[in-house]
């Protein structure tokens, strides 16, 4: 019995150290990306490999970093007012949108989803796609993480130079290069409703050939940026951003 104890007694403080590494190192890293750009994602890798696997040898990575300044207001607005228009307000979770969410789900219809901008931004970053308990327990850590150490706009400026917009396009430059044959700071409000339109699921959904479902929810977008104050809503994560330390 004493060894048991003495054996357990090792485990758990090599588990604890062990999940004190992790955590430093993690908030090492997000520390590092408030300055830092990241070069690549986990998304990315991991799509890069499955296409590996799969052996779809024409798959390729488009990735350009810009710089918020550098990217159109309009697309900076579209993708809030698509995914999280409580973007300025919350600290990491939507809970009114997770609570509707439930119900819809309970209801029996599609699956709908309320992850948050910050969410995403975590996820793609940083862990592997799927459902489970532990990726979305670490999901949330770094939601957490990701709030307490970047400002708002940071948060929006990684959101919009990482997110998928078609098979291996990732990012407002990428994607407006890619579809409008143009630069991120030119996308008008219909380029940009569009290129949000598809966020849910870019391989399903085709910015260049967009259906009749895609296109009326680019309408709705575009309705619900206006509905929001037009491009003067972006002050208010501005107003975050100044009282982030």
């Amino acid at each position: 019995m004493a060894k048991r104890a003495g054996l357990l007694r090792r485990i758990g403080r090599f588990a604890l150290w062990t999940s004190l590494g992790l955590a430093v190192a993690a908030l090492s890293v997000v520390l590092a990306l408030r300055w830092l750009n990241p070069p690549t994602t986990a998304f990315m890798l991991g799509s890069r490999l499955g296409a590996l696997f799969a052996g779809e040898h024409d798959y390729a990575t488009r990735y350009q970093w810009v710089d918020l300044e550098q990217i159109s207001p309009q697309a900076a607005l579209a993708v809030i007012a698509a995914e999280d228009q409580q973007f300025p307000f919350h600290g990491g979770f939507d809970f009114k949108s997770i609570r509707e969410a439930v119900r819809h789900n309970a209801a029996g219809r599609h699956v709908h989803g309320a992850s948050t901008i910050s969410q995403q931004v975590a996820k793609n970053l940083f862990l592997w796609s799927g459902r489970s308990y532990v990726r979305k327990g670490l999901e949330a850590g770094l939601t957490l993480l990701i709030e307490w150490c970047w400002p708002k706009e940071r948060i929006l400026e990684i959101y919009l130079n990482i997110a998928e917009f078609g098979r291996g396009i990732y990012g407002v430059q990428a994607a407006a290069a890619h579809f409008f044959h143009k630069d991120a700071r030119h996308l008008n409000r219909a380029d940009s409703a569009l290129l949000a339109a598809v966020l849910p699921n870019p391989r399903r959904y085709r910015v260049e050939a967009p259906s009749r479902a895609v296109l009326a929810h680019r309408d709705w977008i575009a309705r619900q940026m206006a509905d929001l104050g037009g491009t003067s809503y972006l002050e208010r994560v501005e107003a975050d951003t100044d009282r982030h330390p």
